[in-house]
């Protein structure tokens, strides 16, 4: 039987449009598919600019989750929405034929306010915001978010002179008004009119089919773009703007690039082209033309002359300055390892002896496994592991995994009750919730413990003025309490370590996912509720 590809999308007029392209391009293909909506975080939060909301892929992370999740096959997207850096584990499958690229004005009444020195106009984008100032610097601009109609109903509703779109948009869904100026001047978002299909790596299936679906020119193009905007590290909070075409008679691809200061009193721009098939340094060429002229300098202005600090977490575990970069610049953050692993050395009898079924309930686990022997000395035939990323490593570094779940316990019901299994082997640390082992136990399974490593308390100390923790595990929360009190919000990586925490902390907020990325969202999104906490 052919698989029923789902595809996931927002749940907004023109998101379900651009869904049912899809759908109706596979279905000319012969793929069979049905559309399932899904709420997006820039759906919901419509009281904030886009741009402080400060969350990164503020359109596409629940449908990231959604499909990491296996709730959908793939996703579809205005490209333009898209974080250069997609989750581990999803790709770019597709990229249609693009559509108008170009930001078009639409009016209220007339045009006559163009001579005027005042004028309000309309747009929740950082971008058209700072290109329509440098160019009418005595006008004011106002910000306009939710989906397309009800923008277009905003401006009907206030005292606005015109709000700018996407012509794509409008014209997708055929409501492009017929007074609508163009403006050619305004250089468009990076990927701008173009959809994109995402779906996840290892889908071959999937894959296959949306590959049918790409535009090769369209791709090459919006492919420049996003590397454009990647090198400069702007995201959604630096107002870019880039456009890359093919000339058709010359075959050159045409490159022009902008990078503005958000009120838009500075402007630095790039044109450059490159033979197709040649250009593969065109972006970082632009990007480097922009930065070498002060482009770092002007984005830094920016966020110098932001809003001070508001709001300081404090995270229990190491983070990159990549994770850190993705929190709201008014949210200070600090961080230490407050747990620190120690391998022991595993007797090789251990091994020796046949384990059938093995239970890894953490990457520490795991590592501390390899730490004593090679994968080809391992000869595990089921292994049950705990977390998505777990059994990541686990499938990179030493085999297959039977079951994957999402806490020890719900791994401990699947043992007892979907399987005929009466023991195991399970990798722990000295440290660790007895509710695997115990809940097995009860229920007539042997568990055979081998201590693989010691989990050492580290805590810090840390500021009284700091609101949030970060936690990671029930032996952070240990950690933590031996120097620290409880009068903080409690941020938990699962339903595991938020058990932990309710012990001791009144207010606990719990991850939609267990990695440290959704923790991090998790700390954006409850600030981002408090008036004031943004970027």
């Amino acid at each position: 039987m052919q698989k029923i590809i789902r595809i996931g999308t927002r749940d907004s007029q023109l998101a379900l449009w651009q869904a049912n392209k899809v759908r109706k391009e596979l279905t000319e293909l012969g793929y069979e598919s049905e559309i399932v909506p899904i709420k997006s975080v820039g759906d919901i939060v419509l009281d904030k600019p886009l741009y402080e909301l400060g969350i990164t892929g503020v359109f596409t992370k629940n449908l990231d989750i959604a499909m990491l999740n296996g709730d959908i096959d793939i996703a579809v997207h205005s490209l333009k929405d898209v974080p250069t850096s997609l989750p581990e584990g999803i790709v770019q499958a597709a990229v249609l034929k693009r559509a108008n690229y170009n930001d078009i004005l639409v009016l209220k009444d007339t045009e006559e306010f163009f001579a005027q020195p005042n004028a309000t106009i309309a747009t929740g984008s950082l971008r058209r915001k700072a290109m329509w100032l440098n160019r009418y610097p005595t006008h004011k601009v106002v910000d306009l978010r939710g989906n397309v109609n009800t923008r277009l109903q905003k401006l009907q509703d206030n005292d606005w002179d015109g709000a700018v779109f996407a012509a794509a948009g409008l014209e997708r869904l055929g409501i492009r008004e017929q007074g609508a100026v163009n403006l050619s001047w305004m250089i468009p978002a990076p990927a701008q009119g173009a959809i994109m299909v995402a779906a996840l790596e290892k889908d071959d299936y999937v894959l296959d089919a949306c590959e049918q679906l790409n535009h090769h020119e369209t791709k090459v193009c919006v492919g420049v773009e996003r590397e454009f905007l990647r090198l400069l590290e702007g995201g959604c909070t630096a107002p870019i703007g880039a456009l890359a075409y093919v000339d058709a008679k010359t075959e050159e691809i045409n490159f022009k690039g902008v990078l503005l200061k958000k009120d838009g009193t500075k402007k630095l721009t790039v044109n450059k082209t490159a033979k197709l098939g040649k250009h593969k340094f065109l972006a970082k060429d632009c990007a480097d033309y922009i930065i070498n002229r002060g482009g770092k300098e002007l984005i830094l202005e920016d966020i110098e002359g932001a809003s001070p600090i508001k709001a300081k977490v404090y995270s229990t575990k190491k983070l990159s300055e990549i994770q850190k970069k993705t929190l709201p610049n008014t949210i200070g953050i600090e961080d230490s390892d407050f747990i620190k692993i120690r391998f022991n050395r595993i007797p090789a009898k251990v091994i020796k002896t046949p384990h059938e079924n093995v239970v890894i309930t953490s990457q520490n686990g795991v590592e501390a496994i390899l730490n004593s022997f090679t994968k080809d000395e391992l000869d595990f035939k089921n292994i049950f592991c705990v977390g998505r990323r777990t059994k990541k490593l686990i499938e990179k570094r030493i085999g297959k995994v039977t079951k994957v779940a999402k806490n020890g316990l719900k791994l401990a019901e699947y043992i007892a009750k979907e399987t005929n299994i009466k023991e195991v082997t399970y990798f722990c640390s000295d440290i660790r919730l007895d509710v695997l082992p115990t809940y097995l136990q009860a229920h007539d399974i042997i568990v055979n413990e081998v201590e693989a490593y010691k989990t050492m308390l580290s805590p810090v100390k840390i500021a009284d003025d700091v609101s949030g923790v970060l936690f990671y595990s029930p032996s952070g929360i240990k950690s933590y309490l031996e120097e620290n009190t409880t009068n903080k919000t409690a941020f938990c990586i699962g339903e595991t370590t938020a058990v932990a925490a309710r012990k001791h902390f009144k207010d606990v907020k719990v991850a939609n996912m267990p990695d440290v990325e959704s923790v991090l969202d998790l700390v954006k999104e409850s600030f981002s509720k408090e008036e004031g906490f943004l970027c």
